[in-house]
């Protein structure tokens, strides 16, 4: 596909943005290439300035769950807009889309709206230090929780895929605070735990990991988080990412967890900037202005985020089968890679739960950091571009999954290994 404006659009950006992009990932430095500009979407389906059109799993990262532009999240904000855009003020949908929130995850009791991820999660962090009074945080390597300064210790997403584990400006006296563990190694988990336990305020990890490609916990791992419990430390699921997708109460309803606090963001928004964190009253109960934890934020809770979160959680209320449909899809899109990967004799592992997938060529399963670190990114940008000239928009990088919607079909599935195929 020919793309000469975005050509030029990226060549004109570049002037004025670091890189051109506002988010990293976005400028192709780990696939090459110019980024298409993305001007319109419609259900599975996005178009760039140049007018190509290609096949979605990207989704903007994640929160388009029911697809581009869907007709009825789009007349919700379209409603809420013609009355004003933001007001710094309470909003009737603010309390309207936690009580969405609570019925999709029961043990919430509180809920604190902020506009991002990276809010949620460093407010998560502040909030689990001021309940608990102790000052370490522990993470796992490839566990991408946003770009608050302490969560920049071999992180994923952008960081890994830019091959940078931290970032210049984070002090290492900050770093030291927060504590570096394998994912999926629950006896490190346990020895640092019994060595360092009442030291420690909380335990962040995403129940899923997308930002280091897909990775699956094992049930002894997860077993081992909640272990924690009996030190005093807390559990902080970081949910931006799998919230609302594998199962209408996330990964903490799929995989059984019980965390203290869950951090909430992309779907919660419909696809405008909304996210929140979110747990028991008592530890809720010590955010301004009911406690001493400050946090607080000008267009938090603004009115278009919240009517179009409100509208996407709904539609997915009434429509549970759309979890079941995204499986089988899912599913049929895995069996499809693995098949053709291994007719050609490529080595790859396909990581999948429900409609989060990612494709790793490497030898053997990839269930660490550290597996995932093998990958061969030659062959991925081959597999990537080799889509997208064919009309298929992947992740832009090995370390990121890819994401399916309700707007995808069957014979979108098709397509797509249709095109590997070609491209193979």
């Amino acid at each position: 596909m020919e793309r000469p404006i975005s050509q030029r659009l990226f060549a004109e950006a570049q002037k004025h943005i670091p890189g051109g992009v506002s988010s990293p990932v976005r400028a192709f430095k780990a696939v090459g290439g110019t980024p298409p500009f993305l001007v319109r979407g419609e259900g599975a389906y996005v178009w760039d300035a140049d007018g190509n059109r290609y096949l979605d799993y990207v989704m903007s990262w994640g929160p388009l769950i029911l697809g581009h532009a869907h007709p009825e999240v789009v007349r919700r904000v379209q409603e809420v807009a013609q009355e004003g855009l933001t007001f710094g003020a309470p909003h009737p949908l603010e309390a309207q889309l936690a009580q969405a929130v609570k019925r999709a995850y029961p043990q919430v009791e509180l809920v604190r709206f902020v506009n991002s991820g990276t809010e949620a999660t460093m407010s998560a962090i502040r909030l689990a230090r001021g309940y608990t009074g102790r000052k370490y945080l522990v993470k796992f390597r490839g566990n991408y929780h946003g770009h608050a300064d302490g969560l920049l210790v071999e992180a994923g997403s952008g960081a890994l895929t830019l091959g940078v584990p931290s970032s210049a400006g984070v002090p290492e006296e900050y770093a030291r605070l927060t504590l570096v563990l394998e994912y999926n190694d629950p006896e490190a988990l346990r020895a640092l735990l019994r060595e360092r336990g009442e030291e420690i305020a909380a335990i962040l990890f995403e129940p899923v990991v997308g930002n280091a490609g897909v990775l699956v916990p094992t049930p002894d791992f997860l077993q081992a988080l909640h272990e924690a419990r009996a030190y005093g430390v807390l559990l902080i699921a970081d949910e931006v990412m799998t919230g609302f997708r594998l199962a209408f109460g996330g990964a903490t309803e799929r995989l059984g967890l019980k965390p203290d606090l869950i951090t909430l963001g992309k779907i919660l928004g419909g696809g405008l900037p909304a996210a929140a964190y979110a747990g028991r009253r008592e530890i809720m109960e010590k955010v301004a202005p009911l406690g001493p934890v400050y946090q607080a934020g000008t267009l938090s809770g603004n009115p278009l985020a919240m009517a179009a979160g409100l509208a996407t959680l709904e539609i997915l209320e009434r429509n549970p089968g759309y979890y079941a449909y995204l499986e089988g899809l899912g599913a049929a899109l895995e069996a499809g890679l693995r098949q053709l990967l291994s007719r050609k004799g490529i080595p790859h592992a396909v990581n999948r739960v429900g409609s989060m997938l990612t494709v790793f060529f490497a030898e053997g399963p990839v269930v660490t950091f550290q597996d995932a670190k093998r990958t061969d990114l030659g062959l991925f940008r081959r597999f990537f571009h080799g889509l997208l000239d064919r009309g298929v928009y992947w992740p832009p990088s090995n370390f990121e999954a890819a994401f399916l919607s309700v707007a995808h079909r069957e014979e979108d599935v098709a397509k797509t290994l249709e095109a590997l195929d070609q491209a193979l």
